[in-house]
Protein backbone atom coordinates (compact mmCIF):
# COMPACT_ATOMS: atom_id res chain seq x y z
CA UNK A 1 0.00 0.00 0.00
CA UNK A 2 1.26 3.10 -0.87
CA UNK A 3 0.27 7.20 0.84
CA UNK A 4 1.68 9.12 3.27
CA UNK A 5 -0.54 8.36 6.55
CA UNK A 6 0.78 12.32 7.49
CA UNK A 7 -1.30 13.27 4.65
CA UNK A 8 -4.81 11.47 6.65
CA UNK A 9 -5.39 13.63 9.16
CA UNK A 10 -5.74 16.55 6.84
CA UNK A 11 -7.87 14.67 4.42
CA UNK A 12 -10.04 13.90 6.61
CA UNK A 13 -10.70 17.92 8.11
CA UNK A 14 -10.97 18.49 4.64
CA UNK A 15 -14.00 16.08 4.36
CA UNK A 16 -15.74 17.44 7.64
CA UNK A 17 -15.31 20.94 6.53
CA UNK A 18 -17.15 19.54 3.11
CA UNK A 19 -19.79 18.23 4.96
CA UNK A 20 -20.54 21.02 7.14
CA UNK A 21 -20.48 23.73 4.48
CA UNK A 22 -22.80 21.19 2.86
CA UNK A 23 -25.23 21.63 5.53
CA UNK A 24 -25.09 24.93 6.01
CA UNK A 25 -25.46 25.71 2.25
CA UNK A 26 -28.52 23.47 2.39
CA UNK A 27 -29.96 24.69 5.63
CA UNK A 28 -30.26 27.75 4.36
CA UNK A 29 -31.84 27.21 1.42
CA UNK A 30 -34.36 25.14 3.58
CA UNK A 31 -34.62 28.00 5.39
CA UNK A 32 -35.38 30.53 2.47
CA UNK A 33 -38.06 27.95 1.28
CA UNK A 34 -39.43 26.79 4.58
CA UNK A 35 -40.39 30.93 5.39
CA UNK A 36 -42.54 31.17 2.94
CA UNK A 37 -44.83 29.22 4.58
CA UNK A 38 -46.59 31.15 7.55
CA UNK A 39 -46.29 28.73 10.68
CA UNK A 40 -45.86 25.78 9.28
CA UNK A 41 -42.50 27.13 7.51
CA UNK A 42 -41.56 28.64 10.63
CA UNK A 43 -41.69 25.04 12.35
CA UNK A 44 -40.16 23.53 9.41
CA UNK A 45 -37.45 26.04 9.33
CA UNK A 46 -36.79 25.62 13.25
CA UNK A 47 -36.02 21.48 12.60
CA UNK A 48 -33.45 22.67 10.04
CA UNK A 49 -31.70 25.00 11.74
CA UNK A 50 -31.78 22.57 14.97
CA UNK A 51 -30.62 19.19 12.50
CA UNK A 52 -27.39 21.65 11.84
CA UNK A 53 -26.78 23.26 15.19
CA UNK A 54 -26.68 19.53 16.14
CA UNK A 55 -24.24 18.97 13.15
CA UNK A 56 -22.18 21.57 13.72
CA UNK A 57 -21.60 20.80 17.08
CA UNK A 58 -20.30 17.52 16.51
CA UNK A 59 -18.26 18.11 12.94
CA UNK A 60 -16.54 21.76 14.12
CA UNK A 61 -13.49 20.17 16.31
CA UNK A 62 -13.19 17.86 13.54
CA UNK A 63 -13.27 20.39 10.64
CA UNK A 64 -10.56 22.79 12.57
CA UNK A 65 -8.88 20.45 13.94
CA UNK A 66 -9.02 21.97 17.18
CA UNK A 67 -9.25 20.38 20.78
CA UNK A 68 -9.94 17.02 21.57
CA UNK A 69 -12.17 15.12 19.55
CA UNK A 70 -15.58 14.00 20.95
CA UNK A 71 -15.63 10.16 21.46
CA UNK A 72 -19.53 9.62 21.41
CA UNK A 73 -20.76 7.41 19.66
CA UNK A 74 -23.52 8.94 18.19
CA UNK A 75 -21.74 12.03 16.37
CA UNK A 76 -21.61 10.24 12.65
CA UNK A 77 -25.39 8.75 13.41
CA UNK A 78 -26.29 12.61 14.61
CA UNK A 79 -24.49 14.07 10.86
CA UNK A 80 -26.12 11.20 8.91
CA UNK A 81 -29.51 11.86 10.33
CA UNK A 82 -28.93 15.31 10.12
CA UNK A 83 -28.21 15.24 6.12
CA UNK A 84 -31.01 12.57 5.30
CA UNK A 85 -33.60 14.67 7.54
CA UNK A 86 -32.23 17.93 5.46
CA UNK A 87 -33.06 15.99 2.06
CA UNK A 88 -36.71 14.39 3.75
CA UNK A 89 -37.23 18.27 4.84
CA UNK A 90 -36.45 19.89 1.35
CA UNK A 91 -38.35 17.21 -0.66
CA UNK A 92 -41.72 18.25 2.01
CA UNK A 93 -41.34 21.96 1.23
CA UNK A 94 -40.66 21.22 -2.16
CA UNK A 95 -43.92 18.96 -2.72
CA UNK A 96 -45.72 21.54 -0.35
CA UNK A 97 -45.00 24.21 -2.78
CA UNK A 98 -46.15 22.11 -5.82
CA UNK A 99 -50.23 22.71 -4.44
Amino acid sequence: MSGDPGLQPERTRLAWRRTLLTLTGVTLLLVRLALTGGLTGALLAGLAVAGWLGAFAVTWRRATGTGPLPAHRWSFPLVALAAAGSGLLGVVLVLRGLR
